[in-house]
């Protein structure tokens, strides 16, 4: 096949890159013909820049050009979206309907339902938007604390909802957990157009790598602030006699940097191979965030360590995590709680052993390279057909 992948690229490198990254490689082993075109938020320099970009958000004619052009030149068999955000904006999809060549759109996040993208507001869950107008989200600042960088996000949000854009002009959606599928359900979205696919880890090494000594200790793997819950990660750590590594960073980093607990280790910002090595030695994972988590890279890479993951029990986390098969799910926010749950762990090796080598086993089952290429392929033939299908009845 050939495939053209479209991805936006935000200043701050997140897990939907690395996403993008492992399935243009993944497609590229298996000898299709793959380009990514990607533009980066960095070219957005100057106050001006940053004012045309926020008022060319719903609907760039510019971008729709670009992407025509590219589609003219290349002639690809499918367009893969990943971020249209906010340079390129859903313009692109005129492009490829145009061209008459599918194009399917993987859901990150909420974007294109919620102008701050995470169904949070001041901290909390918030789902006034999904059903709701947009527009409340501009009374609180909800992108960036900016009333004006919320209203442009809004208008986003709101002009491609009225004009049903979701349901004509994307062939198909990919959903990463049913969990968000149901999100969007709720807000509009075509039931039919939406496949689950989850993310994989490109595994280094075949097989879970035994560990020259005994597993101990917890560890978190993620960006410090509020919704990922490192507050209530640190709380909880408040009288439990266990050690906990923290690796990341953030704009918590002085809160974390600021404990006295002498059991809790800040390790820095870690490259993905020496954050294996840390998966290797810990006894669990910890995942106590506060909002509607989309497919964390951290927590299929935990599965594949054989790690098992005591995670909040919201949304798709306590989808991905079976509470007793491979960890535990706690009250999300609840520190106590989340004590308790550590507590257990730490108290039953045996049975976190058992968790563990469940999750691996889960890994193996949903989360490699060679069933996650089955199913985008089996997602780019089946619109790549609905095409054809379409051009002959037409």
């Amino acid at each position: 096949m050939r495939i053209l992948l479209l991805h936006n690229y935000y200043q701050q490198e997140g897990g939907e890159d690395t996403v993008v990254a492992n399935e243009c490689e993944l497609l590229v082993s298996h000898k299709n013909d793959v380009k990514l075109f990607s533009v980066s938020n960095y070219e957005i320099k100057d106050f001006f820049k940053k004012l045309k970009t926020a008022w060319k958000s719903p609907y760039s004619t510019e971008a729709k050009f670009k992407i025509a052009t590219e589609i003219a030149h290349y002639q690809p068999d499918v367009v893969h979206m990943h971020n249209f955000f906010p340079i390129l904006t859903p313009s692109i999809y005129d492009s490829c309907r145009e061209s008459n060549v599918p194009v399917v759109q993987t859901l990150h996040n909420f974007r294109t339902i919620c102008p701050n993208a995470l169904l949070m507001r001041e901290g909390k869950l918030c789902e006034k938007c999904v059903k709701s107008t947009p527009y409340h989200s501009v009374i609180h600042g909800c992108y960036r604390n900016s009333r004006i960088g919320t209203l442009a996000l809004a208008h986003m949000v709101n002009y491609h909802r009225s004009r049903n854009t979701w349901a004509t002009k994307v062939d198909r959606f990919i959903a990463l957990t049913n969990f968000a599928k149901n999100k969007f359900i709720e807000a509009g979205f075509p039931e039919h157009k939406i496949t689950v696919k989850p993310n994989f880890y490109k595994e280094k090494v075949k097989g879970l790598a035994k560990s020259p000594s005994p597993r101990n200790g917890a560890l978190f793997v993620g960006r410090l602030s509020p919704e990922k819950g490192v507050p209530t990660l640190l709380r909880a750590w408040h009288g439990l006699a266990i050690p906990l590594r923290i690796a990341g960073a953030g704009p918590l980093l002085s809160m974390v940097q600021a404990s006295d607990n002498l059991l809790v280790t800040y390790t820095g910002r870690l490259d993905a191979d020496v954050v294996s090595i840390e998966m290797g030695k810990a006894a669990f994972l910890v995942m106590p965030s506060e909002w509607y988590e989309g497919f964390p890279m951290v927590l299929v890479e935990a599965f594949a360590h054989g790690l098992p993951v005591i995670a909040s029990r919201l949304g798709s986390l306590a989808e991905i995590v079976e509470d007793g098969m491979t960890g535990l799910h706690f009250k999300p926010g609840n520190a106590e709680n989340l004590a308790a749950k550590v507590r257990w762990a730490v108290e039953h090796p045996e049975e976190m052993q058992r968790m563990g080598e469940n999750a691996r086993r889960e890994y193996e089952l949903k989360y490699t390279g060679d069933v996650n290429y089955r199913q985008l392929m089996e997602i780019y033939e089946g619109v790549v057909e609905e095409k054809r299908e379409g051009g002959r009845h037409a």
